[in-house]
């Protein structure tokens, strides 16, 4: 494993630990709360870049890219079923 990859997945795990209570309070209150252009972009960006991690060997940063993009994917389906 090398650092790039120690690092660059730390910053993702804290990442997606930050978007966890707003994916969970979206779900509690059944709203949308973020803009449908910056979830979308952002999950399709996050998915693009752990596909870019894989093809480096950088295993931990695709799994926590996927994670967070996953968590962003949860943001825009929200705003699509919720309005």
């Amino acid at each position: 494993m090398v650092w790039q990859d120690t690092i660059i997945s730390i910053c993702i795990v804290l990442f997606s630990y930050a978007l966890i209570p707003q994916v969970y309070q979206g779900f509690k209150e059944k709203k949308g709360f973020v803009n449908t252009q910056t979830s979308f972009i952002t999950f399709i960006g996050m998915y693009v870049l752990s596909f870019v991690y894989f093809t480096l060997g950088l295993y931990f940063s695709f799994i926590m890219g996927v994670i967070t993009g996953t968590l962003w994917f949860l943001l825009f389906v929200q705003k699509m079923v919720y309005g």
